[in-house]
């Protein structure tokens, strides 16, 4: 299919030929939901840990003796039961990723690029230059082409230049083609893609 590329200005630049295999799929939020959550799961930390009886400082000493009190038999003031004793079953540091494999990941990237498709969420640049790293003037220019929650994906190498004055717009995001992801393509409103990040994606996926 034919989209209408634009320049950065809003102005008309022709039409580019998109791959029915990557952008006209029929969305499926199954795959998309599974490759979510593989993503956010891969990057928790992880390093929530609690002491237990065996790491709290307390003293190891028996408590009282065993037999005369009328009370429970007890020996260390560790004991989870105990307050300042050790936590019982309570988290340790691990990782949260789990496999997903890379047909599934890889079809999740192409059922995201079509869903912005077929919410016309979708656009596509020319090219993504600036002419000074100005955060002002590109503002101007995102609310020519109506982007105030974008994420913007560039060919291999970014333009300095762009990338400093992106930087410190809020709700945009800018990343090579190397950083596309199903996730960010999802918490941002629009998708803007350069002519080179087509082409590459293009070539990803043949």
């Amino acid at each position: 299919m034919d989209l209408t590329v634009k320049t950065l200005e809003g102005k008309d630049a022709g039409k580019v030929s998109l791959s029915d295999a990557i952008f006209g799929l029929e969305p499926r939020e199954d795959i998309i939901a599974r490759v979510v959550r593989w993503q956010l799961a891969k990057r928790q930390q992880g390093t929530h840990q609690t002491k237990t009886r065996a790491e709290v400082s307390r003293t190891g000493a028996k408590m009282y003796k065993q037999k005369g009190t009328g009370r429970a038999r007890h020996h260390s003031a560790r004991a989870p039961q105990f307050r300042g004793g050790g936590r019982a079953h309570g988290p340790v540091t691990r990782s949260h990723a789990h496999d997903l494999p890379k047909q599934v990941r890889a079809l999740g990237l192409r059922h995201a690029l079509s869903a912005k498709l077929k919410s016309e969420d979708l656009i596509v640049v020319d090219d993504l230059v600036a002419a000074d790293a100005k955060t002002k003037a590109l503002t101007g220019v995102f609310a020519s082409l109506g982007l105030t929650n974008a994420l913007i994906i560039g060919g291999a190498e970014l333009d300095n230049n762009f990338k400093l004055a992106a930087k410190n717009i809020p709700n945009v995001d800018v990343l090579p083609i190397q950083g596309i992801n199903v996730y960010d393509i999802l918490r941002r409103g629009k998708l803007v893609l350069s002519k080179a990040a087509v082409e590459a994606l293009e070539e990803r996926f043949k």
